[in-house]
C-alpha cells in the first residue's frame, strides 16, 4: 500500500467527505466529476486536510474517460490502491410513471458507472493488491415504493460486489461496498422523478437524517480497516436489514404501507 486513492462523484456530498477523511491520514487523491468547481473546491479542502493529488473531470458512463483516469493514476502515482467509485444520481417515481429513458439514465449511471470503474482500475488494483469500495445504498437492500430503477441499480451493485468479493479473492484485491440510509448531501441537485412532490418528500427525508457525509465517510473508514464487506453505516438501516433477513414479509408490509401513505399524499398535493 502506498496510499492512493480514487474517488468518483468526488465534487460534493458523500464523494468530498471520502476524500477528506483519507487526506487527513496523508493520502493521495485522484478525484474526478462531471463538476469542475465542485472538484477544485474538493481539492482545495483536501489540501487544507493534509492529503495532495489531483483532478480530473470524468463521466462514469464513458469507459474512455475512466480508462484516461486510470492511466493518469498510473503516470502520476505509479498506480492505485484503493478505489471508491461513488458517482451517483437520484430518481424517484412509482413504476408506471418513469420512463424507460429514466431507467436507462438510473442504470448508466449508478450500475454501469460502477461496472465500468472496475474494469478500469482491475489491472493497477492486481498489482497492488487494492481494495475496491462500491458506495451502494439500503435502497438496494430494503426496496423502498417509488424508487424501483435506483432499488434495481443499487441492487445491482451489491450483486456485483458480491461476486467480485469471491472472484478477486485469489489475486488479494478486497472488496467492500457500502449501504447507507438517506443523510445530509446533496443528492437532490440530480434528483430525476415524475412529480414535484415525490422530490419534496425525498428531501424531507435527506434533511430531517441527523447523519452527516462526513459521519458516513469516517464510519467507512473505520469499516474498510476492519476489512468488513458490507458496511452499513445506519443503526436503523443496520436492524432493517436484520428484520428483513428473519422476516422480510414482515418488511413488505411496511413498504406497501409507506406506498399507500404516498399515493394518498401525491393525491391531496395534486
Amino acid at each position: 500500500m502506498q496510499n492512493r486513492i480514487m474517488i468518483t462523484g468526488a465534487g460534493s456530498g458523500l464523494g468530498r467527505e471520502i476524500a477528506l477523511r483519507w487526506a487527513r491520514e496523508g493520502w493521495k487523491l485522484a478525484l474526478s466529476d462531471v463538476s469542475d468547481a465542485g472538484l477544485q473546491e474538493t481539492l482545495n479542502r483536501v489540501r487544507e486536510a493534509g492529503g495532495d493529488g489531483f483532478i480530473q473531470r470524468c463521466d462514469v458512463r464513458d469507459y474512455s474517460q475512466l480508462t484516461a483516469f486510470a492511466q493518469a493514476c498510473e503516470q502520476r502515482f505509479g498506480g492505485i490502491d484503493i478505489i471508491v467509485n461513488n458517482a451517483g444520481v437520484a430518481s424517484g417515481g412509482f413504476f408506471g410513471e418513469l420512463s424507460l429513458e429514466d431507467w436507462d439514465w438510473q442504470i448508466a449511471i449508478n450500475l454501469m458507472g460502477v461496472v465500468k470503474g472496475c474494469k478500469a482500475f482491475l489491472p493497477l488494483l492486481e498489482q497492488s493488491k487494492g481494495k475496491i469500495i462500491n458506495i451502494a445504498s439500503m435502497a438496494a437492500l430494503m426496496q423502498g415504493p417509488a424508487m424501483s430503477n435506483y432499488n434495481v441499480a443499487k441492487a445491482g451493485v451489491v450483486a456485483l460486489s458480491e461476486s467480485l468479493l469471491v472472484e478477486l479473492r485469489q489475486q488479494e484485491v478486497g472488496v467492500h461496498v457500502v449501504c447507507p440510509s438517506f443523510f445530509q448531501t446533496n443528492l437532490l441537485d440530480s434528483f430525476r422523478g415524475p412529480t414535484p412532490a415525490m422530490k419534496a418528500q425525498v428531501g424531507k427525508l435527506l434533511e430531517s437524517s441527523p447523519i452527516t457525509a462526513s459521519d458516513i465517510a469516517a464510519y467507512i473508514y473505520d469499516q474498510v480497516a476492519k476489512g468488513e464487506f458490507m458496511i452499513l453505516p445506519h443503526e436503523q438501516g443496520r436492524v432493517a436489514w436484520q428484520i428483513k433477513q428473519q422476516n422480510p414479509h414482515a418488511i413488505y408490509d411496511e413498504m406497501a404501507n409507506m406506498a399507500d401513505k404516498m399515493r394518498a399524499k401525491a393525491k391531496s398535493v395534486g
